[in-house]
């Protein structure tokens, strides 16, 4: 299954949508890339967390869905992915947000941080794309699995790619890249199951750029908070709905919303 962050009903939507000015609380952790790299690069694998990083597309769907703020409520690292939104609040809201975008983490953590004999899972992307991965970094063990498109619908199919990952465990990373919120659901069920070990990423699209299947924003674009125009202009049947029918309704939810910026924890969670 190709990295989707495309409009899913995986996610069970628990009651009706609150209004725009319901207070719903927005938790960000206080991590720029460089800083998040460190933690990253010291967590190791005697015990299990799992990192997820919200777009303006996912914050919506934070504010919509109470089962998606469960999922959130679960992870052990909630990491800014979007500049556009940092930008946003900083002139709405006067609070400034650091931000560590998925796939500059990805990027860094393969290019600084794994290790060749590392024990490195990833879930979703292609068979080519993990190969291409594998002899990119000079990868021994890297451990691929690819479900099909709409597991997370499928028991037997989510209880598979569960127990992949377990089988791998301990791992020192578990890059999850089926999308949100298929990725965010697999990740909360390793740790309610609590037998895998390692750090587990919600990475939605980052292969894709890891290995030139999709190309990202110019630098410029990306430092203005322009990367969702670029991305909308390489697939507008794809991402139209998304960003200018779907998107704008963020607008409306920030003014509401309460931002929680928490302080860095450096040592064990």
């Amino acid at each position: 299954m190709a990295p989707n962050d495309s409009l899913s009903n995986a996610s069970p939507n628990y009651g009706l949508v609150p209004p725009p000015t319901a207070r719903i609380v927005y938790p960000i952790d206080d991590y720029d890339l460089d800083q998040f790299v460190r933690v990253a690069a010291g967590f190791g694998s005697s015990r299990y967390g799992y990192v997820v990083t919200p777009n303006v597309d996912h914050l919506i769907r934070y504010h919509e869905d109470a089962g998606f703020r469960a999922l959130y409520a679960d992870a052990s690292y909630v990491l800014l992915d979007s500049r556009f939104a940092s930008y946003l609040l900083r002139l709405t809201r006067r609070v400034r947000l650091p931000v560590c975008t998925g796939s500059d983490l990805t990027a860094a953590l393969f290019r600084d941080v794994i290790g060749k004999d590392d024990r490195i899972v990833l879930i979703g992307a292609s068979a080519a794309q993990a190969e291409d991965v594998r002899r990119k970094f000079g990868l021994t063990d890297l451990r691929h699995h690819n479900p099909p498109m709409g597991f997370i619908k499928d028991a037997d199919a989510v209880e598979a790619t569960l127990q992949f990952i377990e089988a791998a465990s301990p791992f020192r990373f578990c890059f999850i890249a089926v999308g949100s919120p298929q990725q965010e659901v697999v990740a909360q069920r390793l740790r309610a199951r609590g037998s895998a070990r390692g750090m587990a990423l919600c990475i939605g699209a980052s292969i894709d750029f890891i290995t030139g299947n999709e190309r990202r924003a110019p630098r410029w674009m990306q430092r203005f908070g322009l990367e969702w125009a670029y991305r909308l202009s390489q697939n507008p049947r794809r991402l139209a709905r998304r960003y200018l029918v779907r998107g704008p309704r963020f607008f409306s939810y920030v003014h509401a919303a309460e931002i929680l910026l928490r302080p860095a924890v450096h040592g064990p969670l």
